[in-house]
């Protein structure tokens, strides 16, 4: 990862000393294609163009986005990436098994950054903490060096996200990084921005925004375009805005948006949230807060252990 870009910009993952772009690769969407040359493709120009963080997951696809990202990541394309996976498993055993797998499909001996995904229900953080729950697995994984840095992620409410920073704090366990939904309409619905966010600046923890265009959703509003959502994600506090990319097309509407970032002035910032106010109020385009939509582990109970 010592490649630097000058036409991509990089923040700090937190305290952790890492280098990421401004923009991260979302790796559900490198499994939608009917090809697979396209999205290693997808990765590869994404690489090339100064894109190294490398978003994935153990259920994407059913191992497929992690299989075509292990294959797009050889030829020297491992090193200049920053590669994120997570894991569904609440109990060590399955945990445990995730996490070898991903290694396989990803053809990487150690993930730079492990997370746990959707810790989306009140009792998560118990499962995770308690004996014999997902952390001891994760804690004799990091020992091993099978993985470098430690996070989890959540698209529900930010209480459950709370919940699961208090759990961590009471363990002794620190995170390096968190994932949360960072839009313009979150900011006016039960927002993570307004009550998560402060809190992982306070503590030096890497803020991974995603859903910024809530997966196109919120276009379906006719208030705001695909840019203006960028921008707006991406003049917040975050190290990274993980953005999904299913074509060529939209991976480089997401490198311009990147390319030529300017923050929001304060009068931009607020002529977008006053425009956005009412229609975001309700929540109704926020599917994955107000629905169970995006509730992949909900529909595979079985993921969960």
């Amino acid at each position: 990862m010592s490649e630097i870009y000058t036409h991509m910009p990089y923040r700090s993952l937190g305290t952790t000393g890492e280098s990421i772009s401004i923009i991260g690769l979302g790796g559900h969407h490198i499994g939608v294609q009917a090809d697979e040359k396209e999205s290693i493709a997808i990765i590869r120009t994404a690489i090339d163009n100064g894109v190294n963080f490398m978003d994935n997951c153990w259920d994407y696809h059913d191992g497929t986005s992690e299989i075509r990202m292990g294959k797009a990541l050889q030829d020297g394309y491992r090193q200049k990436a920053f590669l994120m996976t997570k894991i569904d498993g609440r109990d060590a055993t399955s945990a445990q098994q995730q996490i070898d797998e991903c290694l396989t499909r990803l053809q990487t001996d150690v993930i730079d950054l492990l997370q746990i995904h959707e810790v989306i229900r009140a009792d998560d953080p118990e499962r995770i903490f308690a004996a014999g729950g997902a952390m001891e697995a994760l804690q004799k994984s990091r020992h091993a060096g099978k993985f470098r840095h430690l996070g989890f992620t959540g698209h529900k409410s930010p209480d459950i996200h709370l919940k699961m920073l208090d759990a961590a704090a009471d363990s002794g366990i620190r995170f390096d990084a968190v994932q949360l939904p960072l839009n313009l309409f979150d900011a006016h619905y039960d927002s993570f921005e307004k009550r998560v966010m402060p809190r992982l600046i306070d503590e030096g923890i890497g803020i991974l925004g995603m859903k910024p265009i809530g997966g196109q959703v919120l276009l379906d509003s006719f208030t705001v375009s695909a840019e203006e959502c960028l921008r707006y994600a991406m003049s917040l506090p975050v190290s990274v805005v993980i953005t999904g990319c299913d074509s060529l097309e939209i991976l480089e509407q997401a490198l311009e948006a990147a390319r030529n970032f300017t923050p929001l002035t304060s009068g931009e910032r607020a002529a977008l949230l006053a425009r956005t106010a009412v229609v975001a109020s309700s929540g109704e385009y926020e599917l994955y807060k107000t629905t169970s939509a995006f509730d992949a582990t909900s529909r595979h109970p079985e993921w969960l252990g």
